[in-house]
């Protein structure tokens, strides 16, 4: 990375892909960041950078990289790939830590169990100039996407029928939205607005307090 793109970045301030960090907190506190960048976009965490875009530096490359290596390898399950530039400001260092789009999502922070959990994974996502815990929609449809199961042949049936009968006067539906509206459980009402999600009828969007809504593509 060159000095200019580092200013831009600064410039422009946080946003779905960037993060500043004054100092290393905790690994897991930053293995969250990575996930999300991860799981999302991608993107870029800048260390000695204060939330006020103020340059600060950092005290040690050298402690921060190790850091950062053990935040990754870790605390992230499956580890995460990254790479890391010094750049220079103002007589001060900043350490910078790029986390590209993974193809391995979901990745979760590490728990130790034998296999995915779908319940008990914390899986991180990246939504606006936040990182937030990602909803059981979510997960799976990231899931199916790194399957590369994308549903190409989906029965209409009664509750997606009714999912569109609902979007034509109505500019989005949610998991609950749907579950009243057809006296369904919440985890039926999932299911079916992930498998349009899935066979790329539905979009999902997720807001900054981690509610999700879904839109006719």
């Amino acid at each position: 990375m060159k000095y200019s793109e580092l200013k831009e970045l600064i410039d422009e301030g946080e946003n779905i892909q960037c993060e500043f960090k004054r100092k290393f907190s905790t690994p897991e506190k930053i293995a969250r960041e990575m996930i999300a960048f991860a799981n999302t976009k991608g993107g870029f965490i800048l260390f000695g950078v204060d939330d006020d875009k103020s340059i600060v530096g950092v005290e040690s490359e050298k402690s921060e990289t190790e850091l950062i290596k053990n935040a990754a390898n870790n605390y992230c399950e499956p580890p995460i790939d990254y790479k890391i530039n010094y750049i220079e400001i103002r007589g001060k260092e900043i350490v910078v830590t790029e986390v590209p789009e993974s193809d391995k999502k979901p990745h979760r922070l590490q728990d130790y169990e034998p296999s995915f959990d779908i319940n008990k994974a914390i899986v991180i996502i990246r939504v606006n100039d936040k990182s937030i815990q990602a909803s059981k929609e979510m997960i799976r449809i990231m899931r199916s996407g790194a399957r590369e199961t994308n549903l190409k042949k989906y029965f209409i049936g009664v509750n997606e029928k009714n999912v569109f009968t609902f979007l034509e006067s109505n500019e989005n539906i949610s998991v609950k939205k749907l579950s009243k509206l057809m006296n369904i459980s919440e985890r039926t009402a999932s299911r079916t607005l992930v498998k349009l999600v899935r066979a790329k009828l539905l979009a999902i969007h997720t807001k900054d307090n981690g509610e999700e809504f879904f839109t006719p593509i």
